[in-house]
């Protein structure tokens, strides 16, 4: 889980504060914090549903996949830089590609209108998340104090187990019965790789974490 602080007056801090939550600081500056749920993939490996250079789940992909370029956590009209193609991307800039974006408005919205529908509603589990974390551990105000004092941007991440732990029994073992074997097979795939060991550490880790969820009845 991503935490990425938001200080107040900036145009982004009321919707982020609507979808994740907002609080006071030790130094008493009023924040919106997102909160994100966030693959931890290296960059260099590909994702695992393609097949053939082609999405293999099509009909089954994540909001997060079917939104895509555009980005629901932001406003609609701060969306404009997210059409700028990436290196590596391969995009249909020419002029017979269908328009997407005009006068700072999304045209083709199916995909990002779900995914806001979708970020909405879990927003009041998101904020009784934030809510009960601060609570267990409030060594993260400080932390988000401090990525605040980044001139670039900060943010601070919080393993997902720190979620799941408060979901209802029966989903929190189901899921952690089902994300096991992923971390670990993700494990064994970056054991060898010297490049990818901070990975390899952190999928071990959360194999772990996962485990001893599972086996919470």
């Amino acid at each position: 889980m991503v935490w990425t602080p938001v200080p107040q007056g900036v145009r982004a801090f009321e919707l982020t504060a609507e979808l994740g939550t907002s609080l006071e600081l030790p130094n008493r500056k009023r924040v919106a914090v997102s909160i994100v749920p966030t693959a931890y993939l290296p960059r260099a490996m590909a994702c695992p549903a393609l097949v053939d250079q082609r999405c293999g789940i099509q009909d089954d992909k994540p909001l997060r996949c079917r939104a895509m370029p555009f980005y629901a956590y932001r406003r609609e009209e701060d969306q404009g830089d997210m059409l700028i193609p990436r290196k590596g991307w391969a995009c249909d800039i020419s002029d017979q590609a269908p328009l997407v974006y005009r006068d700072r408005r999304i045209l083709d919205r199916d995909g990002f209108d779900a995914e806001r529908a979708a970020l909405m509603a879990q927003a009041p589990r998101i904020r009784s998340y934030a809510e009960n974390a601060l609570k267990l551990y409030p060594v993260l105000l400080g932390r988000l104090q401090t990525a605040m004092r980044n001139p670039a941007g900060g943010n601070l991440v919080v393993s997902f187990a720190s979620f799941v732990r408060w979901s209802p029994p029966d989903e929190r073992i189901d899921f952690a019965r089902r994300q096991y074997p992923v971390l670990v097979a993700f494990t064994e795939r970056t054991a060898k790789e010297p490049g990818l060991a901070t990975y390899h550490d952190y999928y071990r880790e959360a194999a772990a974490e996962l485990e001893w969820l599972a086996r919470q009845a």
